[in-house]
């Protein structure tokens, strides 16, 4: 059995900068990491990390434009700390060593995001998560971190109610392995596989949600989900807000540019939720190319600002679309992105109310950051550029908050051979099954395509119901599906099947969520209830596992500060 002050569950750049922090704290840190940690989906956010570090910016402004963002739905209080403390992130990554693009007199440079009404988005070209990401695994090796990489964790242990450990399963031998900690922090990310297609890549399977969600965590605000008005049709490849911060065009298909009719005042740069639903509004309306697709204009932009500044679009509108971007428009098309909710957490991490009275259901010593966690700076939609900033301050002040709630508690005992055994009869449950059964990959194309159809950038009563019934159905299924391949090494079949177990639980949260929300705020659509209603619906949904093991709702108030809730206009 293996054993460290702080476990960091992930190898993103929430799990990254976590595990910075507490090792820089003089803990005992560990990180583990589902796939290697330079391969974390952090490496596809390609547009850049917001910061008020320009002239005449600050972050009051950059608050406001995140509340008003998020339609009112995030708490003032965490955003407030988000954009105070992120300058002061930015100074930090620089001096790490991410090369940021620079202007003229040689400073950062910023582009214009959506929603926002200052121009600070920085940024490295069209590669901005994976720079990042790439300069603080090098920091992570200079600093000796444990890493154990290629680890699935597929349970938390708890002992007196508070975390005690977990355990994993070595993807390369097979092997299960057993960790005992004073405190984990969970960082594994989104929710993405749930929903087919997707902009995610294929290790965003909810893992961590599912697990917070077993060991007594609440998920909060999970039918918020962000679809990305530009993603390649072909994959749903994600085609950077970068483009459109640098002054590219949405047209549809008789030539107009169209969002001057939604957002007259930002046109392409309105929040994403109000360009997802102009996009499939001009869809509906028979003015689409592609049967669901509308045009992404860079042609006037010129040669020299795309092949420096956006170069990877340029790359992959070639490669997977057939498109010259430089000589005609790239057909695109809203596509599922990023999970607004997640699991519950206060400003330092926390997954439990730190207060005692019990406000929400938590993990004693679980702690979560990045898009895995809800802190609600994202409410019902994130502005594009806060995520990576949210990765990075959130990150940092869980590592924070872990390291000294695991200095405040002694060692929980871990009974190991328990820990072992379990996972071991689930594993030869699933191999006991004849190879010729149900296949998982066909219940995740099912679930993704319900999920699709069901809560997208629209949604009703009626569909939302059908989605939910169709996820509930598949999860009465999971005990049939078997697996080709019996063996222990590299058993990728294995793993998808215990992967949409969790992912299940997932969609069923967010199912739980959309249809419990009667009315339409920021990515909450509902075309049966489609006004704000702040009178009854200025709260958050929670949903958490009863003592039977079944989901149930719950609701919190939104903290208010200085920003009270008004028509939100782009």
């Amino acid at each position: 059995m293996r054993q460290h002050d702080v476990i960091v569950i992930g190898g993103g750049l929430a799990g990254m900068r976590a595990a910075q922090q507490a090792q820089a704290m003089g803990a005992d840190v560990a990180m583990i990491s589902k796939i290697f940690p330079t391969r974390s989906h952090s490496a596809a956010a390609q547009g850049g990390i917001n910061a008020a570090v320009g002239v005449g910016d600050s972050w009051e402004d950059h608050a406001y434009d995140t509340v008003k963002g998020s339609d009112y739905l995030g708490d003032q209080d965490a955003i407030e700390v988000l954009c105070e403390e992120g300058p002061a992130d930015i100074i930090a990554l620089e001096r790490m060593g991410v090369i940021f693009n620079r202007n003229g007199e040689g400073q950062i440079d910023m582009r214009a995001f959506g929603g926002a009404t200052n121009v600070r988005t920085c940024y490295v070209a069209d590669q901005t998560g994976q720079v990042i990401l790439h300069v603080m695994w090098e920091q992570l090796l200079k600093s000796g971190l444990t890493v154990y990489s290629e680890r699935f964790v597929t349970e938390l242990l708890q002992e007196d109610g508070r975390i005690s450990g977990c355990v994993a399963l070595e993807i390369p031998t097979g092997r299960i392995e057993i960790f005992q900690t004073r405190a984990i922090v969970l960082a594994t990310g989104g929710i993405g596989q749930v929903y087919y297609p997707t902009t995610n890549g294929l290790a965003v399977t909810g893992d961590g949600l599912a697990l917070a969600y077993r060991a007594g965590a609440s998920l909060m605000d999970m039918e918020m989900i962000q679809h990305h008005p530009t993603t390649l049709k072909a994959n749903g490849v994600l085609i950077t807000e970068g483009a459109r911060g640098e002054g590219a065009y949405l047209l549809n298909s008789v030539g107009e540019r169209f969002m001057e009719n939604y957002a007259p005042n930002m046109k392409e740069l309105a929040s994403r939720d109000v360009v997802s639903r102009a996009e499939t509004m001009e869809v509906r309306a028979g003015r689409a190319v592609d049967g669901d697709c509308v045009l992404l204009d860079l042609r006037h932009l010129g040669r020299d600002l795309v092949m420096t500044k956006l170069t990877q679009i340029f790359e992959l509108a070639r490669d997977y679309a057939g498109t010259n971007v430089l000589e005609e428009p790239l057909p695109i098309r809203p596509g599922h992105h990023y999970i607004m909710g997640g699991i519950k957490t206060d400003v330092d991490g926390r997954t439990w109310d730190p207060s005692g009275q019990g406000r929400w259901k938590g993990a004693e010593g679980l702690f979560a950051a990045g898009e895995t966690a809800n802190v609600s700076v994202h409410g019902g939609n994130r502005l594009g550029g806060n995520s990576l900033l949210d990765t990075v301050v959130f990150g940092r002040r869980s590592g924070a908050g872990a390291v000294e709630y695991a200095r405040s508690v002694g060692w929980a005992s871990v009974n190991e051979n328990a820990a072992i055994n379990g996972l071991e009869s689930r594993i030869k449950d699933i191999f006991s099954r004849p190879s010729d059964g149900l296949r998982a990959a066909t219940l995740r194309r099912q679930m993704g395509t319900a999920m699709n159809d069901g809560i997208a950038v629209f949604r009703n009563e009626e569909g939302m119901q059908k989605t939910l019934a169709t996820i509930r159905a598949i999860k009465e299924r999971l005990p049939e599906v078997s697996v080709h391949n019996k063996g222990r090494l590299f058993n990728t079949d294995l793993l998808s099947v215990l992967e949409l177990d969790y992912m299940l639980d997932v969609a069923e949260s967010v199912g739980m969520g959309a249809v419990t929300r009667k009315e339409s705020r920021g990515a909450h659509a509902r075309e049966d209830f489609p006004d704000r209603n702040d009178e009854d619906w200025l709260k958050h949904i929670v949903v958490a596992r009863s003592e039977d093991g079944q989901a149930e709702v719950g609701f919190l108030p939104v903290t208010m500060t200085k920003w009270e809730p008004i028509a939100r206009t782009y």
